[in-house]
């Protein structure tokens, strides 16, 4: 793979556009894949505010239409888990034949769909500590954080060595003022990412409230930290250990994280599909299978299912 990586950006949301800008404005050569703003975007530019900073409008190279993207070194998924069905048409487009697939999406199993596409071997996944929001056409709000756990993908789910190609990718956002941890075991680094996504997504959702307001109730704030555990002990069955320290972080994470609307919640509000399945179905098929309960998380998992039937 060439020292100058080429980008392609599956979704431009708040998540792929974030990291997209990130890399465009370092100097990498990113092209950004859109949905219904495509004509906005390629007229008026994307739209980053960070913070409470100024609107910083970046020229990008946007597109509509992936027939008209070239072939890249890295192509990042970052579309919800509920459009992964897509992956078929889009990959084998915006992938060179030595290029690999970077997937930047929560849950367990996420990687499955770009694997059986690209090949299991050209597979990479990363887990995004980011808090922020897409708040219109071509208009991205970071509002905290951005660090990123990358691994290898394995269908096992055992270790894998990071390798040169990651290694690369690794540094090119860094370079680009991302903080990137390389993880010997992708599996395991997922599972402690949902000790904070399936607690407050889910109940972010059910009790309509933000991650500032669960943390300041006592009743939900023991809630968050009971469900928390409940994922340790799935992750336990499944052979991967999370200290209980973790927990403690995670909470103490929040606590000092600016208020914040997740992900879920907006996709709720604004009756998108939610990905119910991948953190939340997922974890508890491969939990419950190897031996592991989790009463609060299967009453999460139902509750949300009730409110977004299919």
């Amino acid at each position: 793979m060439t020292d100058k990586r080429s980008y392609a950006i599956i979704g431009t949301g708040a998540l792929g556009g974030y990291y997209g800008i990130c890399l465009h404005r370092s100097g990498r050569d990113v092209h950004f894949l859109l949905h219904s703003d495509a004509d906005f975007v390629k007229e008026n530019g994307l739209v980053l505010t960070e913070k409470d900073g100024p609107d910083n409008v970046y020229n990008v190279k946007a597109y509509g239409d992936v027939r008209e993207m070239p072939a890249c070194d890295v192509a990042i998924v970052a579309l919800k888990t509920t459009a992964n069905c897509i992956l078929p048409e889009i990959l084998p487009q915006v992938v060179k034949p030595d290029g690999v697939v970077l997937v930047l999406q929560n849950g367990l199993g996420v990687e499955d769909a770009a694997a059986q596409v690209a090949g299991p071997d050209r597979v990479y996944g990363g887990l995004c500590f980011l808090c922020s929001n897409k708040t219109g056409p071509g208009r991205i709000h970071y509002v905290d954080y951005g660090h990123i756990s990358m691994g290898r993908y394995r269908p096992d789910g055992n270790d894998a060595p990071p390798g040169d190609t990651l290694r690369a990718i690794a540094a090119d956002f860094e370079g680009a003022g991302i903080d990137v941890e390389l993880m010997e075991n992708l599996e395991a680094a997922r599972w402690r990412k949902l000790v904070w996504n399936i607690p407050y997504n889910g109940l972010s959702v059910i009790l309509r409230t933000t991650t500032d307001r669960l943390m300041a109730d006592p009743s939900t704030r023991g809630l968050v930290e009971r469900v928390m555990r409940e994922v340790v002990a799935l992750a336990a069955a499944r052979g991967h250990t999370i200290e209980d320290a973790f927990v403690q972080k995670m909470m103490d994470y929040t606590d000092r994280m600016t208020p914040y609307r997740t992900s879920m919640m907006i996709d709720f509000d604004l009756g998108r599909p939610l990905e119910i399945d991948a953190i939340y179905g997922e974890p508890l098929r491969r939990g419950e299978s190897a031996g592991g309960s989790a009463p609060l998380i299967r009453m999460i998992y139902d509750m949300l299912r009730f409110l977004t039937p299919s």
